[in-house]
């Protein structure tokens, strides 16, 4: 038995797709039947519409890649008016990623998401790419828990926070999210790195720096799900690098509720599949009745 709860909200098996590697859904759906997910993230979502970062937004890297995007996308109304419609249309939870450059912008984009058929509104506080609110929000603990509060004081959906590898403690950071009302927490996003041309002799990104994703991330990404799965006592959706049913079996072994697969995604566009049925292959062979059996074993 694959499917799992997460806030309340029944997954039919514990993958999900990943924020800003899926879009909405609709591109993929000409690949596999993404009703086959466990759910999807929507790509990050502002107040208002925005265009993004200039210049180069995808430079890959030995092992992953890095994203410029600058967190592009239509804005909270037409999301509603257009892409959302969409998303309801694929028997699968919706979970909202929603981001802004200050907490004004976060809150008036839950206030119109409140009363759609959304499932779960995942915060992101921690999008390297933006270069105010973002990430200051994912970085100092105190400064997470004020914004995560307010948010909590008029959100009507089940809340997730989605933390940063890059604060300056995740476990402490999750346990201030735990305490400002969050009802699970989503980890790892992406790690801020960077890349050089030596040709051109200049940085390859305009913003200098970029988020890194890809399987280079995974062991620092498992070790951080692994110590705030110790520390809090609500549900952990973990990333960070996940590219084989082996890969999620371990983020569940180390207490994940669910998985999120995102870069993989680029490489195979079906990878979310393969990864649910090895899953359900491996229970098979293990004699594994239900994911309660082996979730945070380690």
């Amino acid at each position: 038995m694959t499917n799992v709860e997460l806030c309340g909200v029944s997954l039919k098996n514990p993958v999900i797709a990943a924020s800003g590697t899926f879009g909405f859904g609709a591109e993929y759906n000409e690949y596999f039947d993404v009703s086959r997910l466990g759910g999807i993230a929507s790509k990050g979502l502002t107040l208002n519409e925005k265009q993004g970062n200039d210049g180069i937004r995808v430079y890959e890297t030995r092992g992953g890649m890095l994203n410029s995007v600058g967190l592009q996308n239509p804005g909270i109304d037409k999301f509603i008016n257009t892409e959302l419609k969409v998303m309801r249309k694929y028997n699968t939870p919706i979970i909202a990623n929603v981001g802004g450059s200050s907490i004004e912008e976060y809150m008036g984009a839950i206030e119109r998401l409140n009363n759609e058929k959304i499932d779960i509104l995942e915060l992101n506080i921690s999008c390297p790419n933006v270069k105010c609110g973002g990430m200051a929000l994912g970085i100092k603990s105190k400064v997470a828990y004020d914004a995560v509060r307010e948010v909590r004081s008029i959100c009507k959906k089940p809340l997730m926070v989605k933390l940063s590898p890059n604060a300056e403690d995740i476990v402490d950071m999750a346990y201030k999210c735990c305490e400002a009302g969050a009802d699970a927490l989503s980890l790892v996003n992406t790690f801020k790195g960077m890349a050089v041309d030596i040709r051109l002799k200049k940085a390859v990104f305009n913003n200098i720096y970029a988020g890194v994703s890809g399987p280079a991330i995974k062991p620092m990404a498992l070790r951080m799900v692994h110590e705030v799965c110790k520390a809090v006592n609500i549900p952990v959706v973990g990333m960070g690098g996940i590219c084989s049913f082996e890969d999620a079996i371990e983020f569940i072994m180390v207490g994940a509720q669910a998985v999120q697969v995102g870069t993989a995604s680029f490489i195979k566009p079906d990878i979310c599949i393969d990864i649910i049925e090895g899953i359900e292959i491996y229970m098979l062979k293990e004699g594994i009745k239900d994911l309660r059996e082996i979730r945070g074993i380690i």
